[in-house]
């Protein structure tokens, strides 16, 4: 049997979850890149557009446009920033707060259906060979001499 690669075994999960997510946002008109977007948008203090691409691991244009497709359905409105007069805060709509709910709902019964389905032992492990992984990502240690040694 040929070996699975970590990162095959990543793309692959995350692709599930993402199809997962998406079949869940089609029920409410949405998309999971928008249920991450409203997931990301502080609720009561709005978040600063420069600070989202960046917290969500997504590039300014792709976010761009999915803002413009939120602010056009309603769900999101752009205010200046009191604090900084070049930037702009994104705030959620009362819709954009309701569509909020709808997909911390989803993630919360996602998270719902692992935990009956994993031991605590088992997601700790995971969650530590994640924290791991990202480690080493962060360290550049993927491909420096001493891991090719």
């Amino acid at each position: 049997m040929k070996e699975i690669t970590i990162d095959y075994a990543l793309r692959a999960t995350w692709q599930a979850v993402a199809r997962m997510y998406n079949e869940e946002a089609k029920k409410f008109g949405s998309t999971m890149a928008v249920g991450f977007t409203l997931l990301s948008i502080d609720p009561k203090t709005g978040t600063p557009s420069t600070a989202l691409g960046p917290k969500m691991g997504m590039e300014a244009t792709s976010l761009s446009r999915i803002l413009k497709s939120m602010e056009e359905k309603g769900l999101i409105e752009r205010r200046p920033n009191p604090n900084d007069g070049r930037g702009v805060l994104i705030h959620l709509t009362d819709f954009g707060l309701e569509k909020r709910n709808d997909s911390k709902n989803a993630v919360l019964r996602f998270n719902e259906a692992i935990h009956a389905s994993v031991s605590e032992e088992k997601l700790e492990c995971f969650f530590e060979v994640m924290d791991t992984i990202n480690q080493v990502i962060t360290d550049k240690k993927i491909y420096s001499e001493e891991s090719t040694n």
